[in-house]
């Protein structure tokens, strides 16, 4: 499918009047970050602003307290129940009402692997949210409840030879040597990638 075909379904998301959620889910290195920003950025800030799930992952210390620092990126490394109440928020919001505020929305620094709260701002003018991550689908636990969140859902669905190899590249970008990246995606990313996977039938498009 092309950008352009993607992109005239978000403009009309945000063409129909008050706010809307679309969400962008599939398995690690799928592309979902690079697709979100280039529909806010094609869009513009007046129409989107992108919120990403990843800002709601847990803190490493809390990870280190729990004992789950070792598969950091599985569904219980993340405060799913924050995430979806955050979804909620901005859904309320009706388009232009001052009285709902602005909000502001956590991001993930991968310089520093942690997340930043209140870094991303939210302007209630604004009509769309384009949220994206891996377990926007994902139908067990507290992320059974994001869904309903959203009025439109995408799955992305790469080429895996390529998907994999794109991600062993961002890990050593961000500082693991290529074999300890390499086995970091073998052992934690694609058992991730296989707990998503059957998300895609939950979806309103799958672009392949």
């Amino acid at each position: 499918m092309e950008f352009t075909e993607l992109e005239e379904r978000a403009r009309r998301l945000a063409a129909s009047g008050d706010r809307r959620i679309l969400g962008i889910a599939g398995p690690p290195g799928a592309g979902k970050s690079t697709l979100a920003e280039r529909l806010a950025r094609t869009l513009g800030p007046e129409l989107a602003v992108v919120v990403p799930m990843d800002g709601f992952h847990l803190a490493q210390a809390e990870l280190v307290r729990l004992g789950r620092a070792d598969r950091k990126g599985a569904p219980d490394t993340f405060d799913a129940a924050g995430y979806t109440a955050l979804l909620g928020r901005l859904r309320s919001a009706g388009v232009g009402e001052p009285a709902a505020g602005e909000v502001y929305a956590p991001a993930f620094d991968r310089s520093l692997e942690e997340p930043i709260a209140g870094s991303i701002r939210v302007d209630p003018a604004v009509p769309l949210v384009v949220t994206e991550g891996n377990y926007l689908l994902y139908g067990a636990g507290e992320w059974a409840a994001v869904r309903p969140l959203l009025d439109e859902a995408w799955y992305l669905a790469p080429d895996d030879t390529m998907r994999v190899r794109r991600l062993v590249d961002r890990h050593v970008r961000h500082g693991r040597e290529r074999a300890a990246a390499t086995e970091w995606v073998r052992r934690s990313d694609e058992a991730n990638a296989r707990l998503i996977a059957p998300g895609r039938t939950r979806a309103d498009l799958v672009v392949e």
